[in-house]
């Protein structure tokens, strides 16, 4: 199995798939429409602003008890992203009193993102099999199963079985099944038939974000080669217009969670909960603005290198940095405190 700097000339669907991989702010309206294999599991009405953030961004969500200036106290989820190579941290409260839908909603479906990647991404010498048999996703059926499939990865080849489902192509050696690749259609970009020194091979084109893998594959009999062909192209255009993301939430465990939450003042919160008196950022205030994003709107990344400069605080020379900033407010993620009211409601 080798790696490829050839530019394919088809593109994979998950190349053009940036919604659970990207932050992006001030979105229209038509990138809000969901796209398909989506599924709308919860709405939540007077959010402000318009978000998008990708489940493959986030690194933590949390909830805490913060003290807001404008509703006292509240729970508020916190949800931390990455996206290129900039950490975003994101703060909603909950409108309505007693209603845990913002937080049992947004978690449940993280963690189920989070256990079904096999469904949307490339996999090498994965733990896939038991009992010399394919582990079956829950979303998941086996279409067709193929003996005597030689991958062309070394000089010698190696004989293994393919295994054809809905939502992706499984190869393995029978002499080593931790020898195999789990390859869901998302990442495919072209499936073809080539002359390659093995005689006639049916390759396989993965995407770029999965590392353009070339994968090359020989069958014999030809006629059985050209089925395979035919069928993981179908299978593969079949998937392209109705993808599965394999994520599976279900409404039961939110109310779960609310019967959890409402048979007493002692039973335990079913997330994370901090009484912390952080003040919930107000947006009309002069200093809530958020000072290292306005630091790289300067052009941060763009503009000319600064000379270095040594700082006492770290101990070490940094950037200089820009007029009218300070190390101290770029480090900060929430805007200065101010009028914080402890929990008596009395004024600090």
């Amino acid at each position: 199995m080798s790696a490829s700097s050839v530019n394919h000339s088809t593109k994979a669907s998950v190349d053009s798939l940036w919604e659970h991989r990207e932050v992006r702010f001030d979105i229209l309206v038509s990138q809000m429409k969901m796209r398909p294999g989506e599924i709308l599991i919860d709405k939540l009405d007077s959010v402000e602003d318009t978000k998008a953030i990708g489940y493959n961004c986030v690194l933590n969500i949390t909830t805490k008890i913060v003290n807001s200036k404008l509703r006292g106290f509240a729970e508020a989820l916190y949800i931390l992203t990455k996206c290129n190579n900039t950490r975003f941290e994101f703060i909603f409260t909950n409108l309505v009193p007693g209603n845990s839908r913002l937080f049992t909603s947004v978690i449940g479906v993280y963690k189920a993102y989070n256990s079904s990647k096999l469904y949307r991404e490339l996999k090498l010498r994965g733990a896939i099999l038991q009992d010399h048999q394919l582990k079956v996703l829950p979303q998941e059926s086996i279409v067709n199963v193929i003996d005597g499939v030689w991958n062309l990865s070394s000089d010698q080849g190696n004989l293994g079985l393919f295994v054809i489902t809905n939502v992706r192509v499984v190869w393995y050696a029978k002499m080593n099944e931790l020898f195999n690749i789990s390859i869901p259609y998302l990442h495919i970009a072209s499936v073809r038939l080539r002359d390659s020194k093995f005689g006639t091979a049916l390759v396989i084109d993965s995407s770029e974000l999965s590392g353009g893998y070339v994968l090359g594959f020989r069958i014999d009999p030809p006629e059985k080669l050209q089925e395979t062909f035919k069928e993981i192209q179908s299978m593969h255009k079949i998937y392209s217009s109705s993808p599965i993301f394999g994520v599976e939430y279900s409404k039961a465990e939110e109310s779960r969670f609310d019967e959890e939450d409402n048979d007493g003042e002692d039973q335990p919160m079913s997330t994370t909960q901090v009484m912390d008196d952080v003040d919930e950022i107000d947006p009309d205030h002069p200093d809530s603005h958020d000072v290292f994003t306005a630091y790289l709107a300067e052009g941060g990344f763009e503009s000319q290198d600064r000379p270095p400069e040594y700082n006492p605080d770290l101990g070490l020379c940094m950037e200089k940095l820009k007029d009218g900033y300070t190390l101290e407010g770029l480090w900060q993620v929430l805007p200065p405190e101010v009028g914080k009211r402890a929990l008596n409601g009395n004024t600090l």
